[in-house]
């Protein structure tokens, strides 16, 4: 149980239970929140079971692409002994009063929902036994359930869950806590493989995500922002968009300062999507002048440079003496890293739906996190939070871009000045060039080995972006990471420039950097100790052991991190010959309460890299609960993140993004993606989330892998032509 977060497993749950409607049992399965006053109590999910046996489950946390829609319902099915087949999944709506949190982010949702959900089947269940008992003047425990029937212990006599319904709804609820879940072993949908709910109609191209959204009368929208961002609007001839067929109107929407909400800008308003784009093209803007328009990517590396040079500005964590363990040591080695601002570049563009009607707001959108939305909604409209309703409708990608909300806001304030439902959909040069990007940074290591190659020193000087002592959004690193705690003698210092460019959380945030950084460096100084960059790592984790404290989100098990790099090394055949021009790369990391490690083999030709296969291992605890959701995120991930590590790069000049679109952004192609083999290693811990953990190491291990087949040490991304 080493290096999880602690949750108190006896919490307070209460169920509300009552008639559906058209018939059956609804029932509301609510718990008290930690830190709550008593009787403050708030829905967790529900289930509806019709008089035909058909089961419906709420899936509370939005969808984009993570599978959740699939894995939480399949957590209350399971214990409410169901057929899977019998099952609808539909999506809740947005109310933290009713289903407490919603949020698509932080790889959290199978972390806090795995046993409360499965307590919600399990009192179902009770209480359908409940009924059945009652009917036939029997001990509840003599009667046990098979997929959707109440049966005695002889068999003689049996009962469909929808015969039971409405009796069941009548019953006061069982304390969910007392009941007794599922041995794993018993388990018929949990731990089997599922498709993801919708694949049928996502595959055959139905309707299905936020821009497919239709309402009766509903407008298209197009918003112009500038380039600087924040820059406001300094004069627009509005009547050149009005003069294009079938648009309704054009404005300008204020907005304000903070990057994260509502900005200033030029909203066309149409009877099509392209006759708003059209007369958003024939406006003519000029846009104010704004600070941000002196900041660049070249005067960002120059700044870094000096910093690098200088002092740093502060420490952020100091064990033992590190200049005195590096004065000592056998050996030192220094290394610079960098890595560039990237864009999330979800397929989907930002998109919303909204209709503003008598001080109402009705909100759809695909977004990770409604109640940020909602909040920002209420302030720029000036309505309570309350007089907002958000339909959580299917993200076509997030990767945590969608856990901002500015497309939600610009979308109702724009639906303010309309009369009708308005559909706002932003362009692909929208999406490049207003994302929230994963911030660049610079790294600046030395560290020091002893005369048998052991770590006796490590020292990182990291810039990044900020002021004083608050850094930007998604821009700080945790000073803990390891090998923090795993060498005598470790400090992390910090010093930062100031960014006028909106900053947010990418695909597991800020690790999916760091993770490069540690693993590539590691990998030199295993180069500089003469052994094996597996055998490295080994000797570097040591016995197993919690670094840290028990229950902190920061908390390593070194044990944990041993197991997938031994598993990865053996599936990979980790030691074997390979041709000239062919490596294999190593790194292992942690991140969201998971442990991976990651092989790569890449053959090099005339400067052109192949990924010829990964391997991955990965530690999330006893249970995976979907297998081919939990092979699709871990793939998924590692596909993504050799994408970004070979192509990716976000440019500034004179305060706006150059990129804009997959030309100069490109992702990863079919074509270009290497079978990628995964394998779990079972620990006896909480199940804990994979839509993350897996990103981090396979940078480093794609270019310890180069390094392998050519000499070439890549330490600043991406890859680019730096091979060439």
């Amino acid at each position: 149980m080493d290096g999880e977060i602690l949750r108190d497993p006896t919490r307070r749950f209460v169920l509300q239970s009552g008639a559906a409607v058209g018939g059956g049992l609804l029932l509301s399965f609510t718990m008290s929140s930690e830190g709550q006053a008593a009787g403050d109590t708030k829905v967790n999910a529900y289930v509806r079971i019709a008089s035909d046996g058909k089961v419906t489950i709420a899936s509370k946390v939005p969808e984009v692409g993570q599978g959740i829609k699939t894995a939480l319902p399949m957590l209350i099915a399971e214990e409410l002994d169901v057929d899977w087949s019998a099952v609808t999944v539909e999506q809740a709506i947005a109310d933290t009063k009713i289903y407490g949190r919603q949020v698509a982010g932080g790889s959290m949702a199978t972390t806090l929902e795995y046993d409360g959900l499965r307590r919600v089947g399990a009192t179902v269940r009770a209480l359908l036994i409940a009924a059945a008992a009652a009917r036939w003047n029997v001990p509840a425990d003599s009667l046990k359930t098979e997929p959707g029937f109440v049966v005695d212990a002889a068999g003689k006599r049996r009962a469909s869950y929808g015969e039971l319904a409405q009796a069941a709804a009548a019953l006061t609820p069982p304390d969910p806590k007392s009941l007794t879940l599922k041995d794993p072993k018993a388990f018929r949908i949990i731990g089997k493989s599922h498709k993801s709910q919708n694949l049928d109609a996502i595959v055959t191209g139905q309707p299905t995500y936020g821009i497919d959204v239709r309402l009766p009368g509903m407008l298209f929208a197009a918003f112009a922002k500038a380039p600087v961002y924040g820059a406001k609007v300094a004069s627009v001839d509005l009547a050149l968009a009005k003069a294009v067929k079938g648009v309704r109107d054009a404005f300008i929407i204020e907005g304000g300062t903070n990057l994260q909400g509502l900005l200033p800008g030029v909203a066309v308003v149409a009877d099509s999507w392209w006759a708003a784009r059209k007369g958003r093209e024939a406006l003519q803007i000029q846009w104010a002048e704004h600070p941000t328009a002196s900041q660049s990517t070249v005067g960002f590396a120059a700044k870094a440079a000096e910093l690098a040079a200088a002092p740093p500005h502060r420490n952020l964590h100091n064990d033992g003496d590190v200049e005195a363990a590096l004065k000592g040591a056998a050996k030192t080695v220094s290394a610079a890293y960098s890595y560039p601002f990237i864009a999330h570049a979800a397929l989907e563009p930002q998109n919303c739906t909204a209709h503003v009607k008598d001080g109402k707001v009705e909100i759809w959108a695909p977004t990770q996190n409604p109640e940020s939305g909602r909040a920002l909604v209420a302030r720029a409209l000036n309505v309570d939070p309350s007089a907002i309703t958000i339909h959580l409708i299917r993200g076509g990608g997030g990767f945590g871009r969608r856990l901002m909300n500015d497309y939600m806001v610009e979308a109702a304030a724009i639906a303010a000045k309309v009369n009708a439902p308005v559909q706002l959909i932003w362009t692909r040069e929208d999406d490049m060039q207003h994302d929230f990007y994963r911030p660049g940074g610079w790294h600046n290591l030395t560290a020091g080995l002893d005369a048998k190659g052991g770590l006796t020193a490590w020292k990182n000087h990291f810039i990044t972006f900020g002021e004083g002592e608050t850094f930007n959004t998604a821009a700080a690193m945790n000073a803990t990471q390891f090998p923090c705690r795993a060498v005598a003698n470790y400090r992390h210092d910090v010093s930062v420039m100031p960014l006028g460019f909106p900053t947010g959380f990418l695909r597991a945030p800020g690790n999916n950097a760091f993770g490069f950084v540690i693993q590539s460096f590691t990998d030199e100084l295993a180069l500089a100790a003469g052994k094996d960059p597996v055998a490295f790592r080994r000797e570097l984790l040591g016995e197993p052991r919690l670094l840290g404290e028990p229950g902190k989100g920061d908390s390593f098990h070194t044990g944990r991190m041993r197991g997938v790099l031994d598993l990865v090394a053996e599936m990979s055949g980790w030691g074997r010959k390979v041709p000239k021009g062919t490596g294999l790369g190593v790194a292992c990391h942690y991140s969201h309460l998971g442990y991976v490690a990651v092989v790569m083999q890449v053959t090099v030709k005339d400067g052109a890299v192949k990924v010829d296969k990964v391997w991955a291992a990965a530690d999330v605890g006893r249970q995976i609960v979907n297998p081919s959701g939990a092979d699709q995120q871990m793939q998924g991930s590692i596909l993504d993140a050799i994408g970004s590590t070979l192509y990716q790069s976000i440019t500034f000049e004179n305060g706006a993004a150059t990129n804009s679109n997959f030309g100069d952004f490109p992702l990863l192609r079919m074509a270009d993606a290497p079978p990628v083999e995964v394998r779990y290693k079972l620990s006896d811990n909480n199940p804990t989330g994979l839509g993350e953990p897996a990103y981090p190491p396979a940078p480093a291990a794609l270019c310890n892998a180069i390094f392998a087949a050519t000499g070439k040490r890549i330490r600043s991304l991406p890859i680019g032509d730096q091979l060439a």
